[in-house]
């Protein structure tokens, strides 16, 4: 049995990227097995997960902030907690016990709201060196996170390329492409425009569950693929006890309730319970935000100083973060003189893959985290570049055995 460590660190006064400040910055974590001094593994949760990467965590939560990743870490998987020593922490404007609009203010007098400073990727990577300081670890075997969590493993790379030996960024990029941030600018309009907002001063009050329930359901989409839907949804019509959760206009009666409306209309309702409209406003911000070249002439530049080595992955059919955004990362890598491999999954799941197919994420980052890019499954299953300098696309009966 792994032991867990599961808590709340206060941290001190902590400065945002901003420039505003708080008091006492709250950070809160999970910790998984045994610390030796070159065993740590951070994991960087997606937008809406949490500190529970591999257990059922805090009374309240539940969906992808319980257990998110737990085929993948766990003793022994993928990142083996007998082996490592795993710490996954709730990012800065999150609503899973870290300090964030919903948490209440130092002097325990009401949430913060939109006073709440805005948050950055950044903001994320220096609250967790500062959590993994308090918690006596100094460099870092690992970083491995997908989707933003991915941007969060890339900022470690630039940020303190000195304390990280391997990173993983998984189903992420660089940065955000334009049609991922227009569908993130009318999901926050979706929250921004209910009623019940009241300019995210809501607490106490009604909360503004149709507009996050329509972000919810804006998100849910892009993490799809087509032929995920086709495969799983078609034309179908929903089963004859399905029931609308929304208000429908009268001509509804007449059509047929679809099973994807079903579906969507499921998942708004189960997410709206446990998670937060404001933090779902601050967490898109900073995923939007971020950009790894900045400050930086190019990618490669930013990179210049990461002396470790990457395992970049990615999947066929996502295209919110596509496996042509993650071969421009991998070509940065190269660029930075870094050991780099970049996997390509054949999968139908989209983005939503790396959460529901551990049996094609989980061998290559086991090898990747125990043998680095010479890992055998590492090795057999990365894309090779052609003479023209293009990239192959591996197929997942290449990661049987």
């Amino acid at each position: 049995m792994t032991s867990v460590d599961r808590g709340t660190r206060h941290l001190g006064e902590f400065e945002f990227e901003c420039g505003e400040s708080i008091d006492d910055l709250q950070i809160a974590y999970e910790a998984y097995g045994d610390f030796d001094g070159d065993n740590a593994v951070l994991v960087c949760h997606a937008l809406t997960g949490s500190q529970n990467v591999a257990s059922q965590g805090a009374p309240g939560t539940s969906g992808q902030a319980r257990a998110w990743w737990g085929d993948i870490v766990g003793p022994g998987k993928a990142v083996d907690t007998t082996e490592y020593y795993v710490v996954c922490a709730n990012v800065p404007g999150s609503c899973y016990g870290s300090s964030g609009p919903p948490a209440e203010r130092p002097d325990g007098d009401e949430p913060w709201g939109t006073d709440f400073p805005p948050v950055t990727v950044g903001d994320w990577t220096r609250a967790q060196r500062r959590l993994l300081d308090a918690l006596g670890v100094g460099r870092l075997h690992a970083v491995v996170g997908g989707s933003v969590g991915g941007m969060n493993v890339l900022d470690w790379a630039v940020r303190y390329p000195d304390d990280v030996l391997r990173i993983a960024p998984i189903a992420a990029a660089a940065r955000l492409d334009p049609q991922c941030l227009a569908l993130d600018a009318i999901a926050r309009r979706a929250i921004t425009t209910d009623c019940d907002w009241q300019g995210g001063d809501y607490y106490g009050d009604e909360h503004p569950k149709d507009g996050l329930a329509l972000a919810r359901q804006i998100g849910h989409v892009m993490y799809l693929s087509k032929d995920s839907m086709e495969d799983r949804f078609g034309r179908r019509a929903a089963g004859r006890d399905a029931a609308r959760s929304f208000p429908a206009d009268r001509a509804a009666n007449f059509f047929p309730y679809r099973d994807v409306e079903s579906y969507l209309d499921y998942q708004a309702e189960k997410f709206v319970e446990r998670f937060d409209a404001n933090s779902y406003l601050y967490l898109t911000r900073a995923m939007d935000d971020y950009d790894l070249s900045e400050g930086y002439e190019s990618d490669a530049d930013a990179l210049g100083a990461f002396e470790g080595e990457a395992l970049v992955m990615s999947f066929t059919g996502d295209w919110h973060f596509t496996v042509e955004q993650s071969e421009s990362l991998a070509s940065a890598f190269r660029e930075a003189n870094a050991p780099v491999a970049h996997h390509v999954v054949d999968s139908d799941h989209g983005h939503d893959a790396f959460l529901v197919e551990p049996e094609k994420v989980g061998p290559p980052l086991r090898d990747f985290l125990s043998e680095g890019v010479r890992g055998r499954a590492v090795h057999d299953t990365a894309s090779e570049e052609t003479d023209e300098g293009d990239f192959a696309p591996v197929h997942n009966s290449l990661f049987s055995g």
